[in-house]
């Protein structure tokens, strides 16, 4: 098996190569908090790049509830035709092009002026940062049963635009990785205690999604190896839910790991040994698919060609790339072509972790910003001039949104 070769999903549709364009927030939106004619050039350029399958960054199902500012928004058919155009973009070059669905829960900013709500009223603990976040509200049942149905309406609109299929965030802390925590997870009603009750919400969110969408429409979910932090979410728990998951239809499980918290998703974790080296999430990813009945897709630092096809032949089904492709949006097909490329940033080696994150985002985000203008990204960008940037563009996007909010009943 190479990377390649094709690959078919469960519901019976083909993604042509083993090679995803995995999620990352762009923080792109229009002024209808909508796909914006940037975003659509940064999709033309993954397009033509050769991925079998490219997934969006966060699209966000409840314009009240947003992960950035400048997040895009499917909560209704108000914007549609904007969608089934960056559908179309995103098709273009032969490769499934799906929607990743998330609500952020804890984890919005608050001077985006909204109600958080979490499972919990469990804050963010970030130190310094902890101030940017406010403290959740605890769910009540009729917020957890709008919450399911707007995954729902969200995926079948992504149908209807023209999207191939979504996958349902359940990683990186955002709302569902709460839920499935015991960290942030304090329920003691039917979605808290037992593991089972923690992972109710996502497998009501699948069914509902599964219920609304059209059989060869791939329902896929994002899932953290674990959270990396004493006493949360373990790899041991990562397996269970994926054997839960097996009986509800899922096309594909992505695997990566940490939170705003235990950023591993970047590299940093606690767990040193794991993640010291491309594919830092592989070896759970073949834990858990001994138990897995659909296929799984591994993200996190993959930019060599031999990784990639190491893990696959190391019976890993998918390989998910995300800051080699900000770099350079074409990696697969000069793979293809048998060039020897391994796009990389530096380092970011500050002490202060969590600021270290930030600045690694607002690299990426800057690379992403080149190549919506069709600009040759800088991967050597001052990560500090990156971070300043990007604190500004986030300053104007939040005004944006603010007055997006204040012109819209929702």
């Amino acid at each position: 098996m190479n990377v390649f070769a094709p690959l078919t999903l469960p519901n019976g549709s083909i993604i042509n190569n083993r090679i995803a364009k995995a999620a990352m927030e762009e923080n792109m939106a229009d002024a209808d908090q909508a796909p914006s004619e940037a975003l659509m050039r940064l999709y033309h350029a993954w397009a033509e790049g050769g991925a079998g399958l490219i997934i969006t960054g966060n699209v966000m199902v409840d314009g009240r509830a947003m992960t950035g500012p400048g997040g895009v928004v499917l909560q209704d058919d108000q914007q549609l035709e904007k969608f089934k155009r960056w559908a179309r973009i995103g098709r273009s070059g032969g490769a499934q092009f799906w929607l990743q669905i998330n609500h952020p829960g804890r984890q919005m900013q608050a001077n985006l002026a909204q109600k958080t709500w979490a499972p919990s009223a469990v804050p963010l603990e970030l130190g310094n940062m902890s101030k940017r976040f406010a403290m959740p509200h605890a769910m009540t049942a009729s917020v957890i049963a709008d919450v399911i149905q707007r995954f729902a309406t969200t995926a079948r609109l992504g149908e209807q635009a023209g999207f191939t299929g979504v996958e349902i965030h359940a990683a990186h802390g955002y709302l569902l990785s709460q839920f499935l925590s015991p960290l942030t997870n304090q329920r003691t009603d039917e979605w808290g205690g037992s593991l089972e009750n923690r992972a109710r919400l996502l497998l009501e969110i699948v069914k509902a999604v599964k219920a609304v969408v059209s059989v060869d429409f791939a329902v896929a979910v994002k899932l953290n190896s674990a959270d990396f932090q004493r006493g949360g979410f373990t790899a041991a728990d990562a397996k269970r839910v994926v054997e839960l998951l097996n009986n509800h239809g899922v096309d594909l499980v992505e695997l990566s790991g940490g939170s705003y918290e235990v950023p591993a998703m970047q590299g940093e974790a606690r767990d040193g040994r794991t993640l010291a080296r491309e594919a830092y999430f592989v070896e759970f990813a073949r834990d858990i698919r001994t138990v897995a009945h659909m296929p799984v897709m591994v993200t996190g630092g993959i930019r060599r060609l031999p990784v990639a096809e190491s893990v696959v032949q190391s019976g890993v089904d998918m390989v998910g790339i995300g800051t080699a492709l900000a770099i350079d949006p074409h990696l697969p097909r000069e793979w293809r072509l048998g060039k020897d490329t391994a796009p990389q940033l530096p380092a970011i080696t500050w002490k202060n972790k969590a600021m270290a994150a930030l600045a690694n985002m607002a690299v990426v985000k800057f690379q992403l910003r080149k190549l919506s203008r069709a600009k040759q990204p800088d991967p050597n960008v001052s990560p500090l001039r990156a971070l300043v940037m990007q604190q500004l563009a986030m300053a104007l996007r939040t005004r944006q949104y603010r007055r997006w909010v204040a012109g819209r009943s929702m």
